[in-house]
This record gives C-alpha cells, sequence and structure tokens, in this order.
C-alpha cells in the first residue's frame, strides 16, 4: 500500500513508470513501505516534477522522507544530480540513500566489459550518475528491459530493415523487469554508496541467432495455424527473408554455427558482479 506523503517510507520512487509495474507488485508482496510520484499525480501517486532549472524547494517539501530514493528518469550533464540531492535533503531532517537507473550504453568498447570497466565518461547521463555518486548515491545501469508487452522479439521490425543491418548486429543484453524490481530492493536493503553497477540477465545474445530462431517460429506458427496465430502475408515475407538474410551472411562471414563465439560480437556485458554481491541471482532466464 502506498504511504501518504506526510509520513516516512523505506522507498520513494521518483517516476513511477514501467519498472515500477514490476517494483511495485514486489515492494507490496514483501510489505516495504513506499510511495511514488508521477508528473500527474495519476493512481494515487504523488504529483512531482522535477525542474533542473528550478531553485524552488517546494516541491520537494511534498515529498515523504524516505530511506531509499529511487530516480527512475534520466539525470544530464553537471549541476542536475546534486540539485536535486541538495533540494530534497534541504527539505527533510534525515538524508536518505539516493539510487539512480540508468543505461549500460555508457559501456562502447568492443571487448569484454563489466561494472569496473572504464566508460563513456562524456555521455551525459554518465556525468550525472558520476554527480550522484560524489553525493553518495549508487548507479544501477541496466541492460535492455524487457517484461510483460514489451518483448525483445518486437524490436526485430524496428532494429533490422535490411542485410547490412542484420550484418552489423553483434551481441543483445537484456534485463528482465521483475529481475530489475529485485536488483532494486536488494540494494535498497543492503545499499552500497558510491558505487555503478551493471545489470544484465548474465546472457550475451547473438543477433543472429535470435533473429533466426524467431523467424523460425513465427513460420511453424503461420503453417500450423490454429488458435492465435493471425499472422499476415508481410510478416511471412519478413520472416522469411530474415532467415534468408541469416543463412546468407552465415555463408559470407565462415560462421559455422550460432550462436556466434562472444570473441565475434563486439561488445560484450559480464554482469555478475552486482548478483554476486547481493547473494542473489537471476530469475528469469533466457528470453524466448
Amino acid at each position: 500500500m502506498q504511504i501518504p506523503q506526510d509520513d516516512s517510507v523505506g522507498l520513494l520512487i521518483l517516476g513511477a513508470g514501467w519498472t515500477s509495474t514490476f517494483l511495485i507488485p514486489l515492494l507490496e508482496r514483501q510489505k516495504i513501505r513506499y510511495a511514488a510520484t508521477t508528473t500527474t499525480g495519476r493512481d494515487g501517486t504523488i504529483r512531482f516534477r522535477f525542474d533542473p532549472d528550478s531553485s524552488d524547494p517546494a516541491p520537494f517539501g511534498a515529498l515523504p522522507y524516505a530511506e531509499t530514493v529511487l530516480i527512475t528518469f534520466p539525470l544530464r550533464g553537471k549541476g542536475q544530480s546534486s540539485r536535486l540531492v541538495r533540494m530534497y535533503e534541504s527539505t527533510h531532517k534525515h538524508k536518505p540513500n539516493f539510487l539512480q537507473l540508468g543505461a549500460t550504453s555508457i559501456w562502447t568498447a568492443p571487448t569484454w566489459q563489466d561494472d569496473d570497466s572504464s566508460y563513456d565518461c562524456a555521455d551525459p547521463r554518465a556525468i550525472a550518475e558520476d554527480e550522484l555518486m560524489t553525493c553518495s548515491g549508487a548507479v544501477l545501469n541496466l541492460a535492455g528491459l524487457y517484461g510483460d508487452r514489451r518483448q525483445p522479439r518486437d524490436w526485430v521490425d524496428r532494429v533490422i530493415k535490411s542485410k547490412a543491418d542484420l550484418k552489423k548486429k553483434g551481441a543483445l543484453h537484456v534485463v528482465h523487469g521483475q529481475d530489475v524490481a529485485r536488483a532494486i530492493v536488494a540494494l535498497h536493503r543492503n545499499f552500497i554508496s558510491r558505487k555503478r553497477w551493471l545489470l544484465t540477465d548474465m546472457h550475451v545474445y547473438d543477433w543472429w541467432d535470435l533473429a533466426q530462431d524467431w523467424a523460425v517460429q513465427t513460420l511453424a506458427s503461420a503453417r500450423e495455424g490454429g488458435e492465435g496465430a493471425d499472422i499476415s502475408r508481410e510478416t511471412v515475407e519478413k520472416q522469411s527473408q530474415l532467415l534468408a538474410w541469416v543463412g546468407e551472411l552465415m555463408l559470407e562471414e565462415d560462421v559455422r554455427a550460432l550462436p556466434r563465439d562472444t570473441s565475434k560480437l563486439g561488445r560484450a556485458l559480464d554482469g555478475r558482479g552486482f548478483w554476486r554481491t547481493m547473494g542473489i541471482w537471476p530469475e528469469q532466464g533466457r528470453i524466448k
């Protein structure tokens, strides 16, 4: 149950969006007191919008005290993180832990990367995250988010429009919303400040392998028909084309089997560190 804003909570969610659809049910099951904000105050949330250019602390005064403040929206460049922390702390008696959700795109080197690898320090989000860590905050950099209606197989049409697009595709890294929620709760309970964590489901997926597998599944469903198999001719043609492109690229690039070796996929993310430190492991398994 969400707590009124004049009471204290364990976790305050600044920006109750997609991730919160997994996080809030977990908080309720584990009986962790929480409050959440949205820009509109919908669904019983607290109406709140962070204005990085404002010096007015009043919007922060309407927020409850929390042990952990989770920032789900991106902060960018210098000044935004320190301003948010300063405004919140100036309107509350006790200092909370601040946790920012970020992205793994800041790691760009085409090799294995982990929590402690060098990253793009000039990235605007990375700059803001670094600033938050100087304020004793922590950062969870998330791989591609999926779960419920957000499924990686639906990304194919958006990111692969030609054989050339597919050829350039190497590794895909993801993490399920339920495991993100578990990670947030674990860090809330065992907070480690001034630390950046890389969060994945501990798999490195090969885009070629996924594209082939999903195409095979779709075409099989189209042939077999049955309930829920309303697959258009256009979709069948696209999936058949994808299947052909994968085969052609395997011949052209001398790839003997899928998935390709990780060394051939470019950037690969090692997500073991967070799970090992927290003593828990991802529960959702491989994407289907």
